[in-house]
């Protein structure tokens, strides 16, 4: 069988991080973990060909090659999706879907021309699809009735990806989350209860990317990669001498929730392991919102003392907001400013709210008859001045606070203060902290060498960035005053804000 898997197109947005692989020579942030997960548990003899087309285009041999045309995709993804298993359809080609997209909304896959349907998580389900190929059926919907053991889970194919086109290459160490906030999908797809890889699993997965000569940055794209914290130290415990051994040749990225602000010993660990920056959903400063929407994780702490400890231990935490929620009171932008600048976060995501299926707020937007499903609306499009429900102020007060919050928070030298501020405040790492303490530093294999094009790439890189917003720039004044303090006051951060000055472009 010769298999063709897609991953569709991911519209821009913010979330993409664009300008930061552009500026760092890359074609996408992350490549598609779920089809090269998919293609692990696929028959050993099958042929296999990758397409992301978020790294390239589709060609006409791609699509004379394949006998089955195998797509993933997730809500924001739905256009593009639906638009590739029409054309499939159009060629002639048995087609396959799964993912997030189909498994929470099966009927428009199905109506757009797909014959099979794979519903939930691969890893107890792709047996079903592969024995009714073998059956020689023509269609099918495959669901199991339980969660996979994620013991189970193969090494992804990650021979199948061009490494270079990507900023980060993804893993996966755990699926759920033990929290139910109200517009959070997580527990609808994935469950409560928390599912991980043994730690010998995640090492093999890191020791495969390492042996195809990956040397960067690592999103372990758990949902809460914390939220078992008793199997998440296990993890941490194994992984900081595999990096030691290997002469630290990853930088991690992961999400997590808030509380890990008051877990010391979880901090510690995880900056041990080369952790750097984490997604972390705040979502309000407002008390009474995060109640309503069931976020009570985030109202254990004062938010902004969560924030500030992570920063002090060595995190950057990228915090993500969302405006629109029932209830909530004019001038929430503003508050929500205030508490980026009192914690000075510098990468913010800011998002309308989105019901999204088999939610609880979905279904209780359904049942008070305020989903507009039934007008042309779907998930996606508020973002694009086409809400899919009916908000509890009206549309153009949100999106006026929206976009100005936009503006405030990333005017250019706003922003470049509160990077500058972020990591002048945060602790030198640990090396450096040893020397300039005149401490031994520990026996360990040297640090992974850069080769020198990539030393050269990143010297051309530096010499942009400094044209761009410490030549041409309005507030170039900013930028190298900025660049000198941090370099005499905490040189060890330097790299990283400077990384954020991209970031912030």
């Amino acid at each position: 069988m010769k298999a063709l898997l897609l991953s569709p197109k991911i519209p821009l947005s913010y979330w993409t991080f664009g300008e930061l692989c552009r500026f760092a020579g890359r074609k996408a942030l992350t490549p598609p973990l779920s089809l090269i997960t998919v293609a692990a548990l696929l028959p050993q003899d099958w042929e296999l060909r990758l397409v992301d087309l978020n790294t390239r285009d589709l060609r006409e041999d791609d699509w004379r090659w394949a006998e089955l045309v195998m797509i993933s995709g997730m809500i924001f993804q739905r256009p593009n999706m639906l638009a590739l298993i029409r054309e499939a359809k159009q060629r002639g080609k048995t087609v396959v879907v799964g993912g997030p997209f189909p498994t929470s909304l099966p009927e428009e896959v199905l109506e757009a021309g797909s014959d099979f349907l794979v519903r939930g998580e691969a890893e107890n389900s792709i047996a079903l699809l592969v024995q009714a190929l073998r059956e020689g059926r023509t269609g099918g919907v495959f669901e199991h009735k339980d969660k996979p053991d994620l013991s189970l889970s193969p090494v992804p194919r990650f021979d199948l990806l061009n490494l270079e086109d990507y900023g980060a290459i993804s893993i996966q160490a755990s699926r759920g989350c033990p929290f139910d906030c109200e517009f959070c999908d997580v527990v609808s797809l994935y469950g409560r209860k928390m599912r991980y890889k043994k730690p010998g699993q995640v090492l093999a997965e890191l020791a495969a990317i390492y042996r195809l000569g990956w040397r960067h940055e690592v999103f372990i794209c758990d949902d809460n990669f914390i939220g078992n914290p008793t199997q998440a130290r296990q993890i941490l415990e194994a992984l900081i001498p595999w990096m030691k051994d290997h002469g630290q040749p990853f930088n991690f990225w992961t999400q997590t929730s808030i509380n890990l602000g008051h877990d010391r010993e979880l901090m510690d660990l995880m900056t041990r392991a080369n952790f750097s920056n984490i997604f972390i959903g705040i979502e309000s400063p407002d008390e009474d919102i995060l109640a309503h929407t069931g976020k009570h994780q985030n109202l254990r702490h004062p938010l902004a003392e969560s924030l500030n400890n992570l920063r002090d231990n060595g995190l950057n935490v990228i915090g993500s907001f969302v405006i629109g929620f029932d209830g909530e009171k004019p001038g929430v932008g503003e508050r929500i400013c205030s508490l980026v600048e009192a914690t000075k976060i510098p990468i913010v995501m800011i998002n309308l709210l989105q019901p999204l299926p088999n939610t609880r707020l979905w279904r209780r937007l359904k049942e008070e008859g305020r989903l507009l499903e039934e007008k042309g609306g779907t998930v996606g499009e508020l973002d694009y001045g086409k809400p899919i429900f009916l908000p509890t102020r009206p549309i153009s007060q949100i999106a006026a606070e929206y976009l100005s919050m936009w503006d405030e928070l990333y005017e250019p030298s706003h922003y470049l203060a509160r990077a500058y501020d972020y990591f002048l405040a945060m602790r030198p790492t640990r090396r450096a902290l040893a020397l300039s303490r005149g401490q031994p530093l520990p026996n360990s294999p040297r640090r992974n060498a850069r080769p020198l094009k990539e030393s050269l790439e990143n010297f051309v890189r530096l010499l942009r960035l400094s044209w761009r917003q410490g030549v041409r720039a309005r507030y170039r004044r900013q930028y190298w005053r900025q660049l000198l303090n941090l370099r005499r006051r905490n040189p060890s951060r330097l790299v990283k804000y400077l990384s954020l000055c991209v970031m912030g472009e």
